[in-house]
C-alpha cells in the first residue's frame, strides 16, 4: 500500500530498430553447434568476465543444470558479464539466452558488420532472448554479453548460445538425454484441478505433464497445475524432462483426486464487500484497535507480516508499544469479535518494505506453511498479497494452492497489485490471478501511485479521475477475472497516498458506470458488470483520521449496489 512503499520507477527504455544484413554464407547445417563455452554456468564464471566483481553463479532459480547467473547492477555498473567467442567468417550465427529477474539485455559485439542486441523488462518467469548476427570477412571471434539496468533488481541468465557454423574455439559438450523426474507429488486438489510438483532434473530444459498416459502440457519450471477437471475425480499423473537431445523416460505414477466442490474463494462475504488495510504500526495516521474498525468493512487486512531468514517464510508481530499497549489476547479477542459480526481479516504480505521471496518449491512450501499457522495462531482467514517488488507466477500459485489444500473452501485470498502489474494478463501478478481463480476471492488493484496507463481500449489514462479507473478496471474484467473477482483500491484520504487521491463521489461514479453504466465519463464500458465485488481503501487508520468520510460514503454506497 501507499505511504509505506517506495514505487518501482517505470522509466521508459527506447532502443533503436536494428536491420539485420543475412548476406554471405550463414545458413544453418549439420555442422552447426553452440560455440559458448560454459553456456550454463556450471563450472562457475569459467570463460565469464563480469563487470565490478557484478557477476556470480547462483543454483537457484536455474533454467537447466545445477547453476545460473545472478548479476546484481549496483550504482553506475549494469552487471555486464561478457565472453570472447570464436567464430567463422562470413557466417550467421544465432544468439539466444534465458534471462529471469530484473531487466535483462543479451548482445554482440565485434562481428564485423552490425552488432545487435535485444531485451526485456522485468519477468519472474525464464524467459528466452535471441537475435541474429552475421560475422564480417575476417572477423574470428566476438564478444558476447548480457546485462542488466541500473538502479533496476538482479536478473539471471543462463543457457547461452551462440549457434552456427563451429568457430573452432570449443564449445560445450552436446547434452544427453536428461533423466526421468523424481520427487513428482500432488501438492494440492480444488474441485477442477491438480496441482503436481517435482525436483529439478540435472541437463533439462523443460518438462512435459502426462495425464492418464496422455501428453496435456509442457513446462519450464518444476511445478504445474492441470484445470478443468471433473470433481470428486481420481487421476494419473506422470512427468518427463526434455531438452535438445529428447525426452527422459516417464517418471513414477503420482495419483491426485479432486475435491467435492469448488468455486471462487471467500466463504461467506457479501455480494458487494469493502476491504480495508489495518495498519500495525503508526505513522501519524489514528491509532486503532481492530474493534475500533468501522462496520462498514467486510475484510479486513491486517499489515504486514514479517519476512524471515527461512525463504519464503512469514511471521507476525503486533506491534503492542506502537498502538499504545495493545496486548496479543486483546488483538485475537477483537478478531473472534469481528468474525462474530460476519466480518473476515486476512494477513497482509508486502508493503513497500516487503522483501518475501517465492521463487522456488521450497519457499512456496514455507509460505503455505507458515501463514497456515498465523491462520491458526490468531484466527486470520486467509492472506493478502501484496508484493510491490516482484512477484514469481509459478511458485506465488503453488504456494497459494498448497494454503488452499490446508486451509479449506473458505480460505480468503485477495491480492493488491499496482496499475502496472495488471496491464496485460502476460505480467506475473495477472497470471497468479488468473491461475488461482477458482480459488481467489477479489482484486483489489491500487489505482493510485501510479502514472498514466492504458485502458481496455487502448488509449491513455491519467489517474485521479472515473474513466482512469473504470478504464483498467475493464482489462480485468475482459482479462478473465469474474466481476465479483474484481474490487477498486483507491486512499482514504490526500495523507494515504503520494497521488491519484479522488473524492469518495468519484469512486462511487466509477462503481456505478461499471455496474450499471450510468454516471461514467469519457470511457463507457462495452458491457456492465452488477457482480462487481466492490472497493479496498489504503487505510482504515488513514479513513479514521479523516472522519470515516471515505468508509461511511464509499461502504454505504457499496452496500447499496444491486
Amino acid at each position: 500500500m501507499p505511504v509505506l512503499r517506495k514505487r518501482r520507477l517505470w522509466a521508459g527504455v527506447a532502443m533503436a530498430a536494428v536491420a539485420l544484413s543475412f548476406a554471405g554464407t550463414g545458413q544453418a547445417s549439420a555442422a552447426d553447434t553452440n560455440n559458448a563455452k560454459n553456456a550454463g554456468f556450471e563450472s562457475g564464471l569459467t570463460n565469464w568476465t563480469c563487470t565490478a566483481g557484478s557477476g556470480t553463479t547462483v543454483s537457484s532459480p536455474v533454467h537447466s543444470g545445477a547453476s545460473a547467473l545472478k548479476g546484481t547492477p549496483a550504482g553506475q555498473d549494469n552487471a555486464q558479464c561478457t565472453q570472447s567467442v570464436a567464430v567463422k567468417p562470413n557466417s550467421t550465427y544465432t544468439l539466444s539466452a534465458w534471462v529471469q529477474g530484473g531487466y535483462s539485455y543479451l548482445g554482440v559485439t565485434g562481428t564485423g558488420t552490425t552488432d545487435v542486441s535485444t531485451w526485456t523488462p522485468d519477468t519472474s518467469s525464464w524467459k528466452q532472448l535471441s537475435t541474429t548476427f552475421t560475422t564480417g570477412a575476417s572477423t574470428t571471434s566476438v564478444s558476447v554479453y548480457t546485462h542488466g539496468w541500473y538502479g533496476q533488481a538482479a536478473y539471471y541468465a543462463d543457457d547461452i548460445s551462440v549457434y552456427g557454423p563451429d568457430g573452432g574455439g570449443g564449445g560445450d559438450p552436446a547434452p544427453t538425454v536428461p533423466a526421468a523426474p523424481t520427487g513428482v507429488s500432488v501438492s494440492s486438489t480444488t474441485s477442477s484441478s491438480v496441482s503436481l510438483a517435482w525436483s529439478t532434473v540435472s541437463g533439462a530444459t523443460g518438462y512435459n505433464v502426462y495425464r492418464n498416459g496422455t501428453k496435456i502440457t509442457a513446462v519450464t519450471g518444476t511445478s504445474a497445475t492441470v484445470t478443468g477437471l471433473a470433481a470428486s475425480t481420481s487421476y494419473s499423473f506422470q512427468v518427463t524432462a526434455t531438452n535438445s537431445a529428447g525426452e527422459s523416460g516417464k517418471s513414477a505414477t503420482v495419483t491426485g483426486t479432486t475435491t467435492a466442490t469448488g468455486g471462487n474463494g471467500g466463504g461467506s462475504l457479501p455480494k458487494h464487500a469493502v476491504t480495508g488495510y489495518w495498519q500495525n504500526f503508526n505513522n501519524g495516521a489514528t491509532v486503532q484497535k481492530l474493534s475500533a474498525v468501522s462496520s462498514q468493512y467486510d475484510i479486513i487486512a491486517v499489515a504486514f507480516a514479517d519476512a524471515t531468514t527461512t525463504p519464503g517464510a512469514v511471521s507476525f508481530t503486533l506491534d503492542s508499544a506502537g498502538l499504545g499497549g495493545y496486548t496479543v489476547d486483546q488483538f485475537k479477542a477483537d478478531i473472534a469479535a469481528k468474525h462474530a459480526a460476519g466480518k473476515k481479516v486476512v494477513i497482509s504480505i508486502g508493503g513497500q518494505n516487503g522483501t518475501i521471496s517465492v521463487s522456488d518449491s521450497a519457499s512456496a512450501a514455507n509460505f503455505a506453511n507458515s501463514v497456515y499457522s498465523l491462520m491458526q495462531t490468531y484466527g486470520f482467514d486467509g492472506v493478502d498479497i501484496d508484493l510491490e517488488n516482484g512477484i514469481n507466477a509459478t511458485y506465488m500459485t503453488q504456494a497459494l494452492r498448497s494454503l488452499s489444500s490446508k486451509a479449506g473452501s473458505s480460505l480468503i485470498i485477495t491480492m493488491a497489485p499496482q496499475t502496472i502489474d495488471m496491464q496485460s494478463t502476460s505480467n506475473a501478478y495477472f497470471q497468479t490471478a488468473l491461475n488461482i481463480k477458482d480459488i481467489l476471492t477479489v482484486v483489489n488493484m491500487q489505482y493510485y501511485n501510479s502514472g498514466t496507463m492504458l485502458g481496455c481500449d487502448g488509449k491513455v489514462y491519467g489517474q485521479g479521475s472515473v474513466d482512469f479507473i473504470t478504464a483498467l478496471a475493464c482489462i480485468q474484467l475482459q482479462g478473465g477475472l469474474a466481476p465479483s473477482q474484481v474490487g477498486l483500491g483507491l486512499p482514504a484520504s490526500t495523507s494515504a497516498a503520494g497521488s491519484g487521491y479522488v473524492s469518495p463521489s468519484i469512486v462511487n461514479n466509477a462503481l456505478d458506470c461499471l455496474t450499471a453504466g450510468t454516471n461514467c465519463g469519457t470511457f463507457k464500458p462495452s458491457k456492465t458488470y452488477p457482480d462487481l465485488r466492490g472497493a479496498m481503501t489504503w487505510s482504515t487508520n488513514w479513513d479514521a483520521a479523516a472522519g470515516s468520510s471515505w468508509s461511511n460514503s464509499v461502504g454505504a454506497h457499496v452496500h447499496a449496489l444491486p
